[in-house]
């Protein structure tokens, strides 16, 4: 099964948590074990599993991304976003996580959040989930 997240980010830089609206996919499916794949159909933006009960964890990662790749280094690539297409592919563009009794199976602290660093935009993750038979 195929479905569509659709999110607006607020911010040029921000770690937006998409672990409820997974869940909610996985419960209207109704598949109880398997795997759920996410995918980011953007080269700006990447997905990750992190810290979800402190949001300074996020603070600190957007921090750290931001003084490794600075937004106004001397890129080739001369857009205005080259520092976005690094940051993604740094923190990648696809997760695999397993479900099992109908939940994402995450530790007690575990999220998942869609990175934007080309905001703020409509971003679209894809959620293919697979069944176990």
């Amino acid at each position: 099964m195929l479905r569509f997240l659709e999110i607006k980010s607020r911010a040029r830089t921000e770690f937006v948590d998409i672990t409820a609206a997974v869940h909610e996919i996985i419960r209207d499916s109704g598949i109880k074990s398997g795997l759920c794949n996410l995918f980011v159909q953007h080269t700006t933006a990447g997905i990750t599993v992190n810290e979800g009960a402190d949001p300074a964890v996020q603070r600190d990662m957007i921090t750290f991304l931001n003084q490794l790749v600075p937004e106004d280094y001397h890129f080739t690539h001369a857009e205005g976003n080259s520092d976005a297409h690094i940051k993604s592919t740094l923190v990648g563009s696809s997760l695999a996580i397993p479900v099992e009794g109908g939940k994402l199976l995450l530790g007690t602290w575990q999220a998942v959040y869609l990175c934007e660093f080309d905001g703020p935009r409509q971003r679209k993750v894809a959620v293919k989930l697979l069944a176990d038979n």
